[in-house]
């Protein structure tokens, strides 16, 4: 039990700092909004590209763990999305509220997480899930956003507006101008890697605890109505999610158990920060995400616990 408090309590002894600068007022209310905006455009971006660019597409070419990752994130999605149209017809908060159960915190909570838990190894495997939340899941969900927003408008203009969406999001730009690297074989010049290596050596610590200074604000008393959906989506995040890439890993898909573990443990993570961001630029269920993102995140230190304690 010592060690997997070693593993999990440095991680949310971040989170709490930055919930603890904000309460008592050393940092302001905007804080936040900035601190995440500095790792979204730049540590995180950053940490990306230097990843990608130094690996190599054997590295990055496990199908399995691929399969494993990508279904069970889309499946909870789509299911969520499903589940909300049956009572609220198709809108624009269904894929909102679907990244709220299937948008893991990979990029903030992941690599600290799995590179204390598992080892160097583990940093490919969390960059091919940050890569699919990244460019998979949330590209999708703003496409699905962007697309049910503009029903009835001419489809080029749909399309321009998307492409726009996507072309301006780092996240997704990083690490698809980084695979030239890989692809052509040559090496990103020196200064130029150690500029990368300190600006993304920023991301964890830094997002962690912009996580917990967003976690600090105060919000209004929540509905009843809303207790039981975030209750459901953060069910659907923290257990059915987990469960599924554990049941894909061990039938159809099947990983070795280090990869089996990775993929669990990215599954379990609690709700980043992206669908909240998200929620608020398009005016969408702000509210539910948020609570998701909060509940998701204190559970997630049992469950991760609980897990790691599993596995020895």
């Amino acid at each position: 039990m010592t060690s997997i408090l070693a593993i999990v309590l440095p991680i949310f002894a971040l989170i709490f700092a930055g919930w603890l600068v904000r309460r008592i007022g050393v940092m302001g209310p905007q804080a936040s909004s900035e601190l995440n905006r500095f790792v979204v455009y730049l540590a995180l971006p950053a940490l990306l590209f230097d990843i990608v660019a130094g690996s190599s597409w054997k590295e990055l070419w496990q199908p399995h763990f691929v399969a494993v990752f990508t279904i069970s994130t889309m499946v909870v999605f789509a299911a969520t999305i499903l589940l909300h149209a049956r009572k609220s017809g198709l809108n624009a908060d269904g894929p909102v509220l679907g990244l709220a159960t299937a948008y893991p915190n990979t990029g903030y909570l992941g690599f600290p997480l799995l590179l204390a838990a598992l080892g160097p190894s583990s940093n490919t495997l969390t960059l091919i899930s940050t890569i699919i939340v990244a460019c998979v899941l949330f590209a999708g969900a703003i496409v699905m956003i962007e697309v049910r927003l503009h029903v009835g408008s001419h489809p080029l203009r749909v399309a321009a507006k998307v492409a726009k969406s996507l072309a301006k999001n780092p996240l997704i730009v990083a690490p698809v101008v980084a695979a030239f690297f890989p692809a052509s074989g040559l090496a990103v010049p020196h200064p130029v890697e150690v500029f990368l290596k300190l600006l993304g050596a920023a991301a964890s610590p830094c997002a962690l605890v912009g996580l917990g200074l967003f976690l600090a604000q105060k919000r209004p008393k929540v509905k009843r109505s809303d207790a039981r959906l975030t209750g459901l989506l953060v069910a659907l995040k923290l257990v059915v999610h987990p469960a599924l890439a554990w049941l894909l890993a061990t039938t159809l898909f099947p990983l070795s158990a280090s990869a089996r573990h990775a993929a669990v443990l990215l599954a379990m993570l609690p709700t980043g920060t992206g669908p909240f961001m998200l929620a608020e630029f398009y005016g969408r269920e702000a509210g539910v995400t948020a609570r998701v993102i909060l509940v998701s995140t204190v559970l997630s230190i049992a469950t991760i616990s609980v897990y790691l304690a599993a596995i020895g």
